[in-house]
């Protein structure tokens, strides 16, 4: 008679306050990545919540989403990312001081210079990471710019068009993939209100990605079927 095996299943690991809010979220039609949206931040956060742990710091923001869906009937990305932001409470040391945000994305010195970039895969999920950059910088009444990198056919104007980025350098950076950085706004032109930007992402549902390239191809600079595949965003302090 073969003998039984000692070894048992792992037992499976209890899921902590953010994981179960998260799941009733979920019960509720929202995905991992509206629930990271919401909370403005990367969905691989939402993520960590199971595999790590993590998540303490926003179970205020999402039991208060949570009563807004199941209690108020609220189901707007924007207004929950909203009730979102009222709750949510920074991560404290050992000593109980404010914890410093890990990501670059929201580091904005004395002078408003800050910068974020995002390449494909965060682009693909709506370059979460650059929201706090965002929402800081229109917070504090700076100016903002960005690079966008797509492939040179998703431009309407040729390079190096006055029309496309007048006042700015127009060197355009030319990839052997045959894509193209161009940069819109700079110190010197003035650039955009961070604001302005804020509001565009919030009505995007926070999606950064898809409010740059709304932006791009209302102003008619790009073709509405292309594809962003890098994103740097640049603050500074307007004088």
């Amino acid at each position: 008679m073969p003998r039984r095996s000692r070894r048992q299943p792992p037992p499976r690991r209890e899921l902590n306050e953010a994981a179960r809010l998260a799941d009733r979220l979920q019960q509720a039609g929202y995905t991992k990545r509206d629930i990271a949206r919401i909370l403005s931040r990367d969905p691989s956060l939402v993520s960590q919540f199971y595999t790590k742990n993590k998540g303490a710091a926003f179970v205020p923001a999402l039991q208060q989403v949570l009563a807004a869906v199941e209690t108020g009937g609220i189901t707007d990305l924007p207004e929950l990312a909203s009730i979102a932001a009222r709750h949510t409470r920074r991560r404290t040391t050992a000593s109980g001081t404010r914890a410093r945000v890990r990501t670059k994305a929201v580091l904005i010195t004395p002078t408003g210079s800050g910068t974020g970039r995002v390449g494909a895969q965060a682009i693909a999920s709506g370059s979460a990471r650059l929201r706090p950059l965002i929402a800081e910088a229109g917070h504090l009444g700076l100016r903002l710019a960005f690079t966008v990198r797509l492939a040179k056919t998703g431009y309407v104007h040729p390079s190096g068009s006055r029309t496309d980025s007048p006042g700015i350098r127009r060197d355009v950076i030319q990839r052997a993939d045959h894509t193209e950085e161009r940069s819109y706004g700079s110190a010197q032109t003035g650039g955009f209100d961070a604001a302005d930007f804020a509001r565009r992402v919030d009505a995007a549902g926070g999606d950064v990605t898809a409010a740059v390239h709304q932006w791009l191809v209302e102003s008619g600079r790009i073709q509405p079927d292309a594809q962003i595949l890098h994103l740097e965003i640049r603050t500074w302090r307007p004088r």
